[in-house]
């Protein structure tokens, strides 16, 4: 049945526009216009009374969410997902912490399996193990290890095409021919948890990968005599750099300067662990213990932080106090995360044509509905029961 959602302010990465309406049916958007929309008989009309509109978030970068790990197999992983359309994300991927081979193997296995039962994962991300011992971040250091094309083989076959991307210190020896095999078979390659500097990452970027991991963390930052790899990034121009806008992991001013030198690349991630949209208390990532407190997770006895208990919504709402501009925000947890993927063409905007995933939200920027593929998955009026049976 088709759905009219009318008197909405639609926020893309193509700007705003007042007073209009979308019409969505069979997954798509049909039309969109502004003023009075056509006759729509038999549709189901939704009364947007000035709200904001705008396209699904697409998060490339989630470990979990509602209490549940990714790592805990294909029915937690679905529920962390689930956790996050309550706040806005229609589609992700879901990443994975550094661990043992055999476990990792098993990991991409269940993200393939529930993949395909649900168009709304788009596949996964391996994070670890191929990284730098001296920017672990939350990885267990045992396991991280130099790229081998024997496990690289194995990578991709356990993922059976659904491996998005990859993280990847490009010191580690071995990482040139892994990085070629990745992209050779269409995976992202992302430079992260790494001691390169501005010329090796440099090199990186023009040798195939084409992301940087949460820009600013677990690297070395920008200073005046060593730019580092953000920078390497930013004069990359088919690069896009990932950043945690919760205002903990980079300091809102420094948001604010990144969106400002690498326009339409920056893609905003929540990096969320299993207590995002949970309580407080003792957590796990992969194989450490983690402690969440006020909504902060840290490796259980440090300071280190443990990936975020961020959601995309709340990442929209520190962006706009933060002075940037709305329509770069929306575009950077929409169209960008999808241009990474190469799938812009039918993610990313609210445009005839397009996957009919959008976010209805209150003048405080507050998530009310969600629909993807024009399905109800959440409104703060009705329970998760009642909008499965609304379709």
């Amino acid at each position: 049945m088709p759905t009219l959602i009318r008197d909405v302010t639609i926020v893309d990465a193509h700007g705003t526009d007042d007073s209009a309406w979308v019409l969505l049916d069979e997954g798509t958007i049909l039309e969109r216009g502004a003023g009075d929309p056509p006759p729509a008989d038999g549709a189901t009309v939704v009364e947007g009374r000035g709200r904001y509109l705008v396209p699904g978030f697409i998060d490339l970068h989630v470990h979990g969410g509602g209490g549940h790990s990714n790592e805990g197999g294909g029915d937690a992983l679905l529920a962390a997902l689930a956790s996050h359309h309550r706040h806005g994300t229609t589609r992700a991927v879901a990443s994975f912490v550094a661990a043992p081979a055999a476990e990792i193997i098993e990991h991409l296995r269940a993200a393939a399996e529930a993949a395909r039962s649900t168009p709304l994962l788009l596949g996964s991300h391996l994070e670890g193990p191929f990284l730098a011992e001296e920017r672990t971040g939350a990885h267990d250091p045992r396991h991280l290890r130099d790229p081998d094309a024997d496990e690289v083989r194995a990578l991709l076959d356990a993922a059976a095409g659904t491996l998005r991307q990859v993280t990847l210190d490009p010191r580690r020896a071995g990482a040139e021919a892994a990085l070629g095999s990745f992209t050779a078979a269409g995976v992202v390659v992302a430079v992260g948890h790494t001691e390169a500097d501005y010329r090796e990452a440099l090199d990186a970027f023009g040798a195939g990968a084409t992301l940087l991991t949460h820009s600013f963390n677990a690297m070395r930052g920008i200073h005046h005599r060593e730019p580092g790899p953000v920078l390497a990034a930013v004069d990359s121009p088919g690069a896009f750099l990932e950043l945690i806008l919760d205002g903990d992991h980079v300091h809102p001013r420094v948001a604010r300067m990144l969106f400002d030198l690498a326009p339409h690349r920056i893609v905003l991630v929540t990096d969320a662990m299993a207590a995002a949209g949970a309580t407080d208390g003792a957590y796990r990532l992969g194989g450490s213990d983690v402690v969440v407190r006020e909504g902060r997770a840290t490796i259980a006895g440090t300071q280190t932080l443990a990936g975020s208990t961020l959601t995309q919504d709340r990442a929209l709402r520190v962006g706009l106090d933060a002075g940037i501009e709305v329509t770069a925000l929306i575009e950077a947890l929409t169209l960008t995360p999808a241009r990474v993927l190469g799938i812009a063409d039918r993610f990313g905007l609210v445009a005839p044509g397009y996957a009919a995933d959008v976010v209805l939200l209150s003048s405080a920027w507050e998530v009310e509905e969600v629909r993807a593929e024009g399905r109800l998955l959440h409104s703060t009026s009705l329970s998760d029961e009642e909008c499965t049976l609304e379709e």
